[in-house]
């Protein structure tokens, strides 16, 4: 009697079965890859996508921020043209207030400068608005010496006063020949505001301290 052992045979072929060809295994190896390929796809796409909505976000804030900044600059430039129109209008009133007065104290500095025996013919504005020409006669160069110290004493003429000219001449009287002298000078006024204190210049003969 043959006996045949069929549990044997039925191992055989489940393990044959379970067992995977090559082509088998590329194709799942494959299908994992494009899985893993559509996850990190996935991914980086949810990743750029929410990095472009911060970005948005950033920009619209940015965008929000410069219209702010502009309007302030705006206003900024509006407060300095209009600081810039106000210096400019006290400066013209100043000036106006200080070209009044100008010529109030230059005729009275001059008036009070004079000494005896001096007298003058011409007074007149020279090239530059603070320039003054004067011209007069006195009968002795001291006597103009003495005119243009006091004019510089007075601190409102700028030192030092230039003597343009003089010419002596001779003069025929009931009471004999005598000399007078013609002469000319230049100098530069200062406004009150600008004029600098002057020390009181020493008489003569006085000791020094």
């Amino acid at each position: 009697m043959i006996k045949i052992n069929l549990l044997t045979v039925e191992r055989q072929r489940a393990k044959k079965k379970l067992a995977f060809d090559p082509g088998q295994k590329l194709i799942a190896l494959g299908s994992l890859l494009l899985v893993a390929a559509v996850v990190l796809i996935g991914w980086r796409y949810w990743s750029l996508d929410k990095e472009s909505k911060r970005l948005d976000t950033e920009i619209a804030a940015a965008v929000s921020e410069t219209a702010r900044l502009k309007a302030i600059l705006a206003e900024v430039q509006r407060f300095e043209q209009r600081s810039a129109q106000l210096g400019e209008r006290v400066s013209l009133i100043e000036q106006l207030r200080r070209d009044q007065t100008g010529p109030v104290h230059l005729l009275d500095q001059i008036s009070r400068a004079l000494p005896p025996l001096l007298w003058l013919t011409n007074v007149k504005q020279g090239t530059n608005p603070d320039e003054v020409l004067i011209e007069g006669r006195c009968l002795t160069l001291t006597g103009l010496s003495d005119f243009v110290g006091s004019l510089e004493q007075s601190g409102y003429f700028k030192r030092s006063i230039e003597i343009v000219n003089t010419q002596t001449e001779t003069l025929t009287a009931a009471t004999g020949p005598s000399e007078l002298v013609r002469f000319s000078i230049r100098a530069q006024f200062q406004q009150p505001s600008a004029a600098a204190p002057v020390e009181q210049a020493a008489p003569a003969g006085a000791p020094g301290g």
